[in-house]
């Protein structure tokens, strides 16, 4: 009984650690979706147009070059979507498993 009821609760772990990896998983989905978006905004935005960011956790913007924002904001969707991509192939390797 002891053998069954450890292995009822190794399964539960993994239950659980597929729904942390899942809510993970969509949550980088949806960051991505947003830098996509603040990415096509800033790309489509005419060369006079001034861009200001927000002081985290405060109410404080600060004009920022605009040329150097987008670059800063492709690198992070680049980042994220390596991310993503790592976490997929992860995923595909278990299954192969």
């Amino acid at each position: 009984m002891s053998a069954r009821s450890a292995q009822e609760e190794e399964e539960e772990k993994e239950g659980e650690s597929e729904i942390v990896r899942l809510r993970h998983k969509e949550e980088l989905s949806r960051k991505i979706k947003e830098q996509k978006v603040v990415v096509d905004e800033l790309s489509n935005l005419k060369k006079n147009r001034k861009v200001y960011k927000q002081q985290p956790n405060s109410n404080i913007f600060f004009l920022v070059d605009r040329t150097e924002t987008l670059s800063q904001c492709k690198n992070i969707l680049d980042d994220l979507k390596k991310t993503h991509q790592e976490m997929e192939n992860s995923e595909k390797t278990k299954i192969k498993n």
